[in-house]
């Protein structure tokens, strides 16, 4: 059995030595060294990065498709992302866009707004991009819509979730909205990923989840099995999402053309392998994880991961209404933009299935929407708390 933290070690470096070094002994009990496993992960990514960008990189379904259950999940699978066309209709879309400007205006918002919250955003620029506004009668209409859930089950169900989640049921995980209006500038946001930080290696659920990567069978690792990852806890942070989701997501509320500053990812869901083995080879220092730490973001740095970052690809052009998702493990950025062409607006939706973990933060999520406050994976800005005509739970 590794040695395991179930809360943030008060010695982080110390820790990192000591997880690393019994992984290291882990996988050299299976016969194998610790580079001869990490080739054959890498032989594997070279392969699908090969692929990713000898051809269409982000798969494209129509929403009549999903409902009427002919969408074809293989290429999902394979690149772990999607764009689903006619999600909403387009009108909808910019309804619910001019009825969340309303809200905002009417409620004085930006005369109150006081900046941004936390760092994560913090490079994005303009004023602000990111609202921190959650119960919009626009947010949540799109959380608890019928073609929501047709979406959210889709995505679901790709995944091995036996005795681990509900993939018929959605915790309607509240998150933000991105207005970026035309002409802005934004920095973007660097190539990331967000399922967690150090407790990936050290929490004993964790180290149960990536098991066939640390006993020397990564062959048999497997991005889509959802066992031990809804069940363990997490450590606290300041980016961190309490929930498990199956997929990250956002809603258009504008049409953003394929290079408008659009989201990134390197679509390989198998990548986490190659991640989660990098720290063990030689040329990092023993107490480093690849810069990965707490109360950060998981960064992917070109030092460390050069192969992967070569597969990284935009979206498409997108038209209101569609919606665009990413295994909750992919690396993923926001590419700077120069006085951007049009409107880019996004409600954050994701799919987050009823599981332990998510029906104890399903508390949190009510008690927020009842008194119209940020939810706790958020800062504490509590905007609408005094809003009249925010959305209530009756």
């Amino acid at each position: 059995m590794l040695p395991n933290w179930e809360t943030t070690p008060a010695d982080l470096p110390k820790a990192i030595r000591e997880v690393k070094k019994a992984i290291r002994a882990n996988i050299e009990a299976s016969g194998r060294s610790v580079e001869e496993v990490f080739a054959v992960v890498e032989r594997q990514i070279r392969r699908e990065v090969d692929d990713v960008k000898a051809g269409q990189a982000w798969p494209v379904i129509d929403y009549a498709d999903i409902e009427a259950g002919t969408a074809s999940p293989d290429l999902v699978k394979r690149r772990g992302c999607l764009v689903v066309r006619n999600h909403f209709d387009r009108e909808q879309a910019l309804a619910w866009d001019k009825s969340i400007v309303d809200y905002v205006e009417g409620n004085d918002f930006f005369e109150n707004y006081r900046g941004p919250g936390d760092d994560f955003f913090g490079s994005v620029g303009s004023k602000p991009e990111i609202y921190p506004i959650y119960w919009s009668e626009a947010q949540t209409q799109a959380r608890q819509h019928k073609r929501m859930a047709t979406v959210q089950q889709f995505l679901n169900g790709l995944w091995h979730h036996e005795g681990w989640f509900d993939p018929a049921k959605d915790v309607g995980y509240p998150d933000r909205i991105r207005r970026r209006p035309p002409g802005a500038n934004s920095n973007g946001l660097g190539t990331h990923l967000d399922p967690g930080t150090l407790d990936l290696w050290m929490t004993r659920e964790y180290q149960q989840a990536f098991r066939h990567l640390f006993n020397g069978t990564p062959e048999q690792y497997d991005p889509w099995d959802a066992a031990h990852r809804t069940t363990g806890p997490q450590y606290p942070g300041t980016t961190m999402c309490s929930v498990f989701r199956t997929f990250q997501g956002w809603t258009a509320l504008s049409d953003m053309d394929h290079d408008q500053g659009v989201l990134h990812t390197v679509p390989i869901p198998g990548a986490m392998a190659y991640l989660m083995l990098r720290p063990l080879l030689d040329d990092v220092p023993d107490d480093d994880m690849c810069g990965v730490t707490v109360n950060q973001v998981f960064p992917v740095d070109p030092k460390y991961h050069e192969l992967l970052i070569e597969a990284l690809s935009g979206i498409p052009d997108v038209r209101a209404g569609d919606s665009v998702w990413w295994h909750c493990d992919m690396i993923h950025s926001v590419a700077p933009v120069t006085d951007q062409q049009g409107w880019g607006n996004v409600m954050y939706i994701p799919a987050a299935p009823s599981c332990p973990r998510n029906d104890r933060y399903a508390e949190e999520i009510q008690h927020a929407r009842a008194t119209g406050s940020s939810p706790s994976d958020f800062p504490e800005e509590h905007y609408e708390r005094t809003w009249p005509n925010r959305s209530r739970p009756e």
